[in-house]
């Protein structure tokens, strides 16, 4: 992690879960990280968990990645006060309660794909603009996950499967497109299965499940951006001893 020292880090969904766990791992590798997240407020109470040394590195910007004028805005903001992006963590995601055949639930399944796809693709976008423009071999990572590989038996999962489906394909279309124009910005893909956050429905948080933590993600981020240069992580799998689907 040495090379990132001092560089810019964006993660998206920096508020809570997994999102907040890579932003304080990040801050605390040397990193100057902005946070995305529509409650910029929590990002700011994240302060309280860093060291007096290396809490002017965090940055908080409300942030609605649903929506391409806030992802722009965001990027602007970035630029104009930090000069650019050199990693990007793709952290935002949602999972709303429903079936995919219920009634009426149309708003539901707009904002997962709006939040899981669409977001992903208009963040990484700018991201790489940024890092082309000022010839920055970056880092652009996706947390995606076991239901990316994979469709679960599960109702409530919906259309949730079906983003991260999307988002274990455009992992590989960014990849032939990174390469087609000759730079060396990685991208890659983390599958987490379970893991204990705001985004699991509550009768599978509260069942015995086995589950993994948000550290335990943040540990991988970690690991996937401190490998040299020659090395790309294309997809990593992590799963909680136990789980079986």
């Amino acid at each position: 992690m040495d090379r990132w020292a001092g560089k810019v880090a964006v993660v998206t969904g920096a508020s809570s879960g997994i999102g907040a766990a890579i932003v304080k791992d990040l801050v605390k590798a040397g990193m100057v990280v902005v946070g995305l997240a529509r409650r910029p407020e929590r990002i700011d109470a994240l302060m309280t968990h860093l060291s007096e040394s290396v809490r002017d590195h965090l940055h908080a910007f409300k942030c609605d990645v649903r929506k391409e004028e806030s992802i722009l805005e965001a990027f602007e903001w970035i630029a104009e006060n930090f000069g650019g992006v050199d990693v990007l963590i793709n952290s935002a995601g949602v999972g709303h309660h429903t079936e995919l055949l219920a009634a009426g639930n149309t708003q539901m399944l707009r904002e997962v794909m709006d939040t899981n796809v669409m977001g992903l693709v208009l963040c990484s976008r700018e991201a790489f603009q940024s890092m082309r423009k000022r010839s920055v071999d970056g880092h652009i990572v996706h947390i995606n996950s076991v239901a990316g590989h994979r469709a679960i038996n599960h109702p409530t999962i919906n259309i949730y499967s079906a983003s991260k489906h999307a988002v274990t394909a455009i992992t590989e279309t960014m990849r032939n497109e990174l390469w087609n124009v000759h730079t060396k910005i990685k991208v890659t893909s983390i599958s987490p299965g379970m893991v204990r956050t705001e985004i699991l429905p509550e009768e599978m948080l509260n069942k015995g499940y086995p589950k993994l933590e948000a550290e335990d993600i943040s540990n991988a981020v970690l690991y996937v951006l401190g490998t040299p240069p020659r090395v790309q992580v294309h997809e990593l799998m992590i799963m909680p001893v136990g789980q079986t689907f």
